[in-house]
């Protein structure tokens, strides 16, 4: 039997040659909704990544769709109850990129911390002094990291930060008996308001949930400390835009500031309130981006041949 499946975004070509010597591939471009209409009228499967919306309007124009494939972790781009409505079953890729997003955040920090200007040309001896009185750091295991989520990749962070001889507190939307977390987890579990007051780090690892819109709003970033480094790697939508750029202006002469590297929405438009903040570093989506995290989100195509020849898939969402 022949099935066809219609890929809206890049997926690493091994993975995309795999799924095309075994179904009917048609990649079809996000903007173009004429032919993305046309090509979902008899599509039997559906491979997206992070920007294509799988609503209500869009399964509309695929009545014989059988399986939508989100490569990658997140699956707030996809009404998962719309697809259960329809009989249509949702799979991702939910470990494809942990290590990826972990190493990223981990560089960020050192970047904020260890700095290390190199040397341009030949140096004279003044200079060469000069940039080792300049470049004084701070060793990570004098701070309080702070993680805000304790999914797979809030867990790594905790690990990799006890390594350091880092502090770690955390905070979840779940209780700590609810997350299975293992006995030898690293960290203290506190409330919100502690985990906002105590953290010299704080980083996101929530999902893009409605409920967690603008989680870090004005009243949580006027409870942080004014020397805090705040990080998102996870998603744009979980900080109020707005807020932060105030926030950042206020604390800039003590020290604090944020790294971005997810934005609502993406790319961010010209009225983005934190551009040329001097203590706000943008960032283009860059956390996932490993050749090894790209592949493995990409390998989603195994659970979609096997949704279509009748089979369980391996990471099922729906």
């Amino acid at each position: 039997m022949s099935y066809k499946v219609v890929l809206t975004e890049h997926l690493d070509e091994a993975c995309a040659d795999w799924i095309a010597e075994r179904t009917d591939l048609v990649r079809c471009k996000l903007d173009d909704d004429a032919a993305l209409g046309r090509e979902l009228a008899d599509a039997d499967g559906l491979i997206v990544r992070t920007y294509t919306q799988v609503n209500d309007d869009l399964l509309d124009k695929a009545p014989n769709l059988r399986v939508v494939a989100r490569a990658g972790v997140g699956l707030d781009n996809v009404d998962l109850e719309a697809c259960r409505r329809r009989n249509i079953r949702v799979v991702y890729t939910p470990d494809a990129n942990t290590q990826a997003v972990v190493e990223y955040v981990w560089a960020l920090i050192f970047d904020r911390y260890r700095p290390r200007n190199p040397m341009v040309g030949i140096t004279d001896a003044a200079t060469f002094h000069k940039h080792r009185a300049e470049q004084v750091g701070r060793q990570v295991d004098e701070l309080t990291l702070g993680i805000l989520g304790v999914g797979r990749i809030g867990r790594r962070m905790a690990q990799v930060a006890a390594a350091f001889g880092v502090n770690v507190i955390c905070n979840d939307l779940l209780a700590p008996d609810q997350l299975n977390l293992p006995t030898d987890h690293p960290g203290r579990f506190v409330d919100k308001a502690t985990l906002w007051a105590e953290s010299d780090i704080l980083t996101i690892h929530v999902d893009g949930r409605a409920e967690n819109k603008q989680l870090l709003n004005a009243e949580a970033l006027a409870q942080l400390k004014p020397t805090c480094l705040l990080i998102n790697a996870a998603r744009g939508m979980l900080v109020d835009a707005e807020a932060l750029a105030a926030w950042a202006k206020r604390v800039e002469s003590d020290g604090g500031g944020a790294v971005l590297d997810v934005h609502a929405p993406e790319p961010p438009t010209p009225d983005y309130p934190l551009w040329d903040l001097p203590n706000v570093k943008l960032l283009a989506h860059l956390a996932s981006r490993t050749g090894t995290a790209m592949a493995n989100m990409s390998w989603v195509v195994y659970d979609v041949m096997a949704v279509l020849e009748g089979n369980e898939p391996k990471y099922p969402a729906v």
